[in-house]
């Protein structure tokens, strides 16, 4: 007897009459499939009690609409409208379903637009903070070519590799803040509570302090006012940093060339941004959007302003005639590799599935290389936490070697 799981689901029926309930199947697509058959429309389908189906429908938790919020209204949205469901009806049933405010008010607003004659892709676009612009290329050419639910699952796909390849870099990176946080408090912890006990008990024996320890007691006496000084500088430096990143296209590509040379994260860094770059081309391509407006979006997508220059002086090439293969061989950023297999993809014909296996290929690069990251940070990060706390712990015990002289003569 082949073994089953219970799924959890939410449908809508063709009246509009919203159902939920639970259904025995030995996986998520003989679900689906099962309550299409009675016919009903599948909104959601999860495995009972799992973690994903918890996280998105916890009411208030965080209001930013995230790549994993789009990559399940995309193909919520891509399964009713497959099912012959209205627009306007599909959205509606979205807006209801959203949790994220920001994402229920632009569905609602959406859904109004589209009442008023404007198209999909139109009413999407008017919301450039919730749906990405690569989003809206997709909507627009699955509406010109007849295929808007093909168009919305690819967009699905593409938002869960995406969600997926940034989680991977969350946790390459995790360990090594944690390390740096518990670093700074542990040394705030020494200078506030432990240094002070030592300056009293070298106050009692008199004598000049060494240097070092000097600077550690005088570090600890100006704690109460360097301490929130430092914080705010930090947090005032980040503030200016992330705005200058946004409004200074020329600081924006001086420092994702500066990542891009960095020792250990560089090649890190790289391959992401080649992951994304070939991973939404061949996405775009692949529903037939125009290569000049497909190379417009990708220039503004990935996240890197080297490939968004080498992606307008691609365009360039193009509008001119040239093959993409011949002038991405000119970009150091872009590897021998990369070039052949789209060259290949142009001659054949394949190039957006030429694209798909590119990213795929860098989606486990970036997997071995954050693993190896993780693997020699974390050694890396004690020796850090032991010069911090050791050093200070010397500078400490230093006057000892001075009151001993002392009590000895």
């Amino acid at each position: 007897m082949p073994i089953t799981k219970t799924f959890e689901y939410q449908t809508v029926g063709r009246d509009g009459k919203r159902a939920k309930g639970t259904i025995e199947a030995a996986n998520q697509a003989a679900a689906v499939q099962q309550l299409r058959h009675q016919g009903l429309v599948p909104v959601s389908v999860t495995e009972g009690g799992s973690l994903l189906k918890r996280e998105l429908t916890v009411p208030g938790f965080g209001g930013r609409t995230t790549l994993k919020d789009l990559a399940v209204f995309a193909r919520q949205f891509a399964t009713m409208t497959a099912s012959g469901m209205s627009l306007i009806r599909a959205l509606g049933v979205l807006e209801d379903q959203a949790t994220k405010a920001p994402l229920k008010k632009a569905v609602g607003e959406v859904r109004t637009d589209i009442e008023a004659g404007l198209s999909l892709s139109a009413a999407l676009g008017r919301h450039p903070k919730v749906f990405p612009a690569i989003m809206v290329a997709m909507v627009r050419a699955g509406e010109a070519g007849g295929f808007l639910d093909n168009a919305l699952e690819r967009v699905a796909v593409n938002f869960e590799k995406d969600a997926a390849l940034r989680g991977k870099i969350k946790s390459a990176m995790t360990y090594p803040v944690i390390v740096l946080i518990f670093t700074a408090v542990l040394v705030a912890a020494v200078l506030a509570f432990i240094v002070p006990v030592f300056e009293g008990m070298f106050a009692q024996f008199g004598g000049e302090l060494p240097l070092p320890t000097q600077i550690l007691v005088d570090a600890s006496r100006s704690l109460a006012w360097s301490g929130p000084l430092v914080v705010g500088a930090v947090i005032g430096a980040t503030v200016m940093f992330r705005r200058s990143l946004r409004t200074s296209p020329a600081f924006r590509l001086a420092f994702d060339r500066f990542k891009l040379r960095l020792p250990v994260f560089g090649k890190l860094f790289t391959k992401i941004a080649l992951s994304r770059f070939t991973r939404n081309l061949g996405t775009l391509l692949g529903v037939g959007v125009p290569v000049m407006q497909a190379l417009e979006v990708v220039g503004a997508t990935t996240g890197n302003a080297v490939i968004g220059e080498a992606t307008k002086e691609l365009q360039a090439a193009v509008r001119d005639g040239l093959p993409m293969s011949t002038h991405l061989s000119r970009h150091p950023i872009f590897p021998r590799m990369v070039a052949q297999m789209i060259e290949v993809g142009e001659e054949s014909g394949q190039i957006s599935q030429m694209l798909d296996k590119v990213a795929d290929f860098y989606d486990r690069e970036v997997d071995t290389a954050a693993e190896s990251l993780t693997a020699s940070i974390e050694p890396l990060m004690v020796i850090v936490m032991g010069v911090a706390v050791g050093g200070m712990v010397l500078c400490l015990y230093l006057p000892m070697f001075t009151i001993y002289q002392n009590v000895q003569g």
